[in-house]
């Protein structure tokens, strides 16, 4: 006969499911592997993966000027075209070398100051110069192109007031009337307008998914090959829970010091950060404990889930507009925790936005966190 007093008491359940988690921290701790994929490589990953970025902006990118005016005029277009701190430009005089130079790779484009410049100048009729980028790498592409846009619009503009002036009006009354309209710009939320506080925030939370995934998969493929992963629910919960407090203190890691250190925009919205992290990694190790009971093997998680993070990138929305996805991408990316992930950490992390706004990214993480532990239980008790 069984008495009510033998039923597991409330305190009992929860001190059964903290060594559940417990248990779960030893096999992360014994298991090299799995150990690498959760704790050491996310750490050396916010060591090494801002390293590259570290100058944000691109400068003194190497371009060439042929000049075949040879005037006073070509000369103070060169003269400008030094002292821009976007590009670092070399005469050459023969255009013959210039393909053999991007071909190399030793400049990125190149300006052609044609012959007679300074005299269709003087005669008031219309000069035009030649600028070439090499399309292939789009920032230095636009760096060529923007710092030559302003080596030459800042040379117009002289240009035009001197005629002014040269037509009686006055210095000050010249500058206005060209510049009638002054524009100011001031970018929000990328201050520096650096790739490196552009790319890597949301890129850390894809790294952290990538490696959880990876490790858990690999973690529970073990417990597949051992005959240990059918389990309760209650056991599938503490395990998910003791996966993601690390997740979380590696998140706290990447807000808290990552950032700091490089000086990314930050915590404009703390605590839906944080509560972000809360949802993420539960189901980002949900779904890692799900893709580890359906491959079997430890060694199938490294083997598929290694070549994915470039197509998930994309498929974020984050680096491509998402409406010039197909549209079957367009629901698909759903189903991967780093799209609600990604965009809402730039949004609360960076941009400060209220949780209202991004609620569909929440509620679409929970949704996924639900149907991997259902399929989870599901299929575990299969095995």
């Amino acid at each position: 006969m069984r008495y009510a007093n033998d039923k597991p008491s409330i305190k009992q359940a929860i001190c059964g499911f903290f060594v559940q988690v417990m248990t779960l921290w030893q096999s992360v701790f014994s298991d090299k592997g799995v150990l690498t994929m959760l704790l050491i490589a996310p750490i050396i990953y916010g060591f090494f993966y801002p390293w590259p970025y570290r100058n944000e902006v691109v400068r003194q990118v190497p371009v060439a000027i042929v000049d075949y005016d040879h005037s006073p005029l070509s000369q103070k277009l060169i003269n400008h075209a030094a002292i821009n701190p976007r590009i670092q430009p070399t005469v050459i005089y023969s255009e013959d070398k210039l393909k053999p130079l991007m071909w190399q790779q030793d400049i990125a484009g190149y300006l052609i100051i044609p012959y007679g410049l300074q005299k269709r100048v003087l005669n008031g009729q219309s000069a035009k110069v030649s600028v070439m980028a090499n399309g292939n790498y789009f920032m230095l592409n636009k760096q060529v192109q923007t710092g030559f846009m302003e080596v030459v619009g800042t040379l117009s503009a002289k240009i035009e007031i001197q005629k002014s002036i040269a037509q009686g009006q006055d210095l000050t009354l010249a500058s206005q009337n060209f510049n009638a309209v002054n524009l100011t710009v001031n970018p929000l939320y990328n201050t520096t307008e650096g790739y490196g506080s552009y790319v890597v925030p949301p890129v850390s939370l894809l790294i952290l998914q990538q490696m959880y995934l990876m490790g858990t998969a690999m973690l529970v493929g073990t417990w597949v090959e051992q005959g240990r992963a059918h389990a309760k629910l209650s056991v599938w919960l503490a395990r998910i829970v003791g996966l993601s407090i690390l997740g979380v203190i590696l998140g706290c890691f990447y807000y808290g010091w990552v950032f700091v250190i490089q000086d990314y925009p930050r915590n404009q919205n703390l605590f839906g950060s944080l509560l972000l992290l809360l949802v993420f990694f539960p189901a980002v190790t949900a779904l890692g404990c799900l893709l580890g009971v359906l491959f079997k093997v430890r060694e199938r998680a490294m083997q598929i889930l290694v070549a994915s993070s470039i197509p998930i990138l994309f498929l974020s929305g984050v680096t491509w507009p998402v409406t010039m996805l197909p549209e079957p991408l367009q629901y698909v990316r759903w189903l991967l925790p780093s799209t609600a992930g990604m965009n809402a950490s730039v949004m609360l992390n960076q941009m400060g936005s209220s949780l209202a706004d991004v609620q569909h990214y929440l509620l679409a993480l929970l949704l996924l966190f639900l149907l991997s532990v259902l399929g989870l239980f599901f299929r575990a008790n299969e095995q």
